[in-house]
């Protein structure tokens, strides 16, 4: 029972902190909000930063396990069809899980703030991203399925646009399914212009 009131309230806090930021959430709603006393609270938390450190961490690790990073990579595609599978997949994710929906929010609105968050905000939007699409383009290309180029310039150039549209998601919920098909439409037109276009018995001489 004691590990599932602490994650219903590192569940409520992700819930507030996503809508009012830390500083707009207190531990009176909070508890509240999950019909406990603060000194339930307590048992299990000794204070709202250490209920955030906590939460940090536990989005890290639900990322990791669902989405990777550059030390936990998916399997690289084997075909160019194969990246664009692997792009949505990553995308209905990004977009539809709502915990990980919650979690970029917070890191929006915190990365001002706190210095984890701006960490990781880093890592999630730009650097992590980044770095595992290098890894992936780079096993790509030693299987030719990518033209010979620099793996790190081509992982920017490629999740940059994605990532801006993935936020717009965040902002106009409504166009959701607008930004989903442009990310598509960008996804195949990258390979329609970096993918190698060797036939396939040439490939494997």
């Amino acid at each position: 029972m004691s590990s599932k009131t602490k994650e219903r309230i590192l569940d409520a806090a992700l819930g507030m902190f996503s809508q009012k930021g830390y500083a707009g959430t207190n531990i009176r709603e909070l508890t509240a909000s999950l019909g406990l006393v603060k000194s339930s609270m307590y048992k299990h938390f000794r204070s709202k930063e250490e209920i955030w450190n906590a939460l940090l961490d536990e989005m890290i690790l639900y990322y990791k396990e669902r989405f990777g990073s550059p030390d936990h990579l998916p399997p690289a595609p084997d075909s160019l069809e194969g990246l664009v599978s692997l792009t949505m997949r990553m995308v209905d994710l990004t977009v539809h899980d709502e915990k990980i929906v919650k979690t970029r929010k917070v890191l929006t609105i915190e990365q001002f703030r706190d210095e984890r968050a701006r960490t990781l905000a880093t890592n999630h939007f730009l650097t992590g991203l980044t770095d595992m699409f290098s890894r992936i383009f780079e096993s790509m290309m030693e299987r030719r399925l990518l033209r010979p180029d620099d793996p790190g310039i081509l992982a920017f150039a490629y999740t940059a646009p994605i990532s801006t549209l993935i936020h717009l998601c965040d902002r106009e919920p409504e166009k959701t399914d607008e930004a989903i098909a442009k990310i598509e439409t960008f996804s195949r037109h990258f390979i329609s212009v970096y993918g190698n276009k060797m036939s396939d018995k040439e490939k494997q001489l």
